[in-house]
């Protein structure tokens, strides 16, 4: 029996995983100035967009899981709202109709993104008053204040429009998407299937906030279940002795052969890959000087391919229902396999309340990093920095850490999650795989190149 205490910390471990960040400040741009150029326009609006919907409650949306749906609803028609004015240099996502090449490309960023944040924050449920109304006084200033850098005259008026259409045909057709709908789980008391935890206060079993992301409508893949992961190693074989008895030593809350470095990382990561990555892109679209078709191309396949692979993840972990390290340490005598033994109050590092396999935030990842990779190269000269967001953070830690190359930084998450001991090295290289299949299938149909490059 594990003591009150240890089960009190590890309920709260699983809620602080759900919980979202602080919401922006009310005012205006984020990044500290107005912008002065489209590109500009659709980095300021971005940041703006990822911090308003990663900080909604997880209920509404600001889960790890769900967000990247509502950051893709916002860059998706960011995308559409400037491939429509002028020459048009890339595919659009759902717009078609085509506006005056005089038509303000900033003008047109900030009407899409501000319509759709709107929108989102104006209909997502869960959200208590007067924080809607707030947040989107809020909103309603930033766009005001990205206006008003813009000199008036049809130019201006001309990209209000083209940012309205584009915004109108993106919530139009994330109506009944399948957001907010029925949960996906189904109890099942035998082994190998996730149990969740049990707060001990409430009695209640501790859920996951987003139940409903696996049957959302995909942006880009035809069904929610397109990529299908192989599944979790049979619990006779070899294959998961190793991957039990690997999280087992590595990933327990008292852990004696994980290193301190490596119990510093594996909280590190316990941060939002939408918030990440999306960072990470506006620091190297700034520095690389991109263009505004370019910049708002890659936002727009980044996070639309991210929203899909968390779409076909939550679908996987719904459908296989696997069991967490907690749940099945607890239970190994049950599993038929003699190479795994039970160990009594064994409790992880991290923990989460959904299923197990695959890992939600390597398909995440590797979405994410599959176009970084395409517009800029695995190794980043000067490199490229995360803050981390993780409550997990201890006082004397660093939040902010560099990193040069793109793989090898994914392949520290693999090892992060199973130090953490929320994953099995299974699922956590299943959900990189799932991840860049989604992603290969955006960059194959999605959002190409017309051949207008001038």
């Amino acid at each position: 029996m594990k003591s009150r205490r240890t089960i009190i910390g590890f309920v709260l471990i699983a809620l602080i995983f759900t919980t979202g960040l602080t919401a922006p400040t009310a005012g205006g741009d984020p990044t500290g100035h107005r912008h002065r150029s489209p590109t500009d326009a659709v980095v300021m609006w971005n940041e703006i967009a990822v911090s308003t919907l990663v900080g909604l409650p997880p209920t509404a949306g600001g889960a790890p899981s769900a967000a990247p749906t509502h950051v893709a609803m916002v860059q998706g028609a960011v995308h559409d709202a400037v491939a429509a004015i002028g020459p048009r240099r890339y595919e659009p996502y759902l717009l078609k109709k085509r506006f005056s090449a005089r038509a303000s490309k900033s003008a047109a960023v900030a009407t899409a993104a501000h319509a759709v944040l709107a929108h989102i924050v104006s209909t997502v449920p869960n959200i208590e008053e007067p924080a809607r109304t707030t947040l989107l006084a809020s909103l309603g200033t930033q766009y005001e204040d990205s206006l008003a850098a813009i000199r008036k005259g049809r130019s201006k008026a001309k990209g209000v429009a083209a940012g309205t259409a584009a915004a109108r045909v993106m919530i139009a057709a994330r109506q009944d998407d399948g957001r907010f709908g029925p949960s996906q789980w189904m109890p099942n008391t035998a082994p190998g299937h996730w149990s969740p935890l049990t707060d001990p206060v409430t009695g209640q079993p501790v859920l996951d906030p987003t139940p409903w992301v696996g049957a959302v409508q995909p942006f880009f893949l035809e069904t929610s279940s397109q990529f299908r992961t192989r599944g979790p190693k049979d619990m006779a074989s070899a294959g998961w002795a190793r991957d039990f008895n690997e999280v087992k030593a590595l990933g327990a809350m008292d852990s004696t052969v994980r290193t301190p470095r490596q119990t510093y990382i594996a909280r590190w990561w316990q941060s939002q890959p939408t918030v990440s990555w999306n960072s990470v892109a506006r620091q190297l679209v700034t520095r690389r000087h991109l263009g505004v078709a370019s910049a708002a191309r890659l936002f727009a396949l980044q996070n639309l391919s991210t929203a899909d692979a968390s779409i076909n993840c939550w679908n996987d972990k719904y459908h296989f229902d696997f069991w967490r390290p907690w749940n099945a340490i607890a239970r190994a005598a049950e599993d038929g396999n003699p190479a795994t033994s039970p160990q009594a109050g064994w409790a992880p590092l991290v923990s989460a309340p959904y299923p197990e396999h695959p890992s939600g935030h390597l398909c995440l990842d590797a979405a994410s990093v599959r176009f970084l990779r395409a517009y800029f190269g695995n190794r980043i000269k000067g490199g490229f920095e995360i803050t981390s967001a993780s409550p997990l953070l201890q006082s004397t830690d660093e939040p902010t850490r560099s990193f040069k190359n793109f793989r090898r930084t994914v392949a520290e998450i693999v090892e992060a999650r199973i130090w953490a001991g929320l994953h099995y090295r299974t699922a956590d290289l299943q959900g990189k795989a799932l991840g860049r299949q989604v992603a290969n299938y955006a960059a194959a149909n999605y959002l190409r190149p017309t051949g207008h490059h001038h």
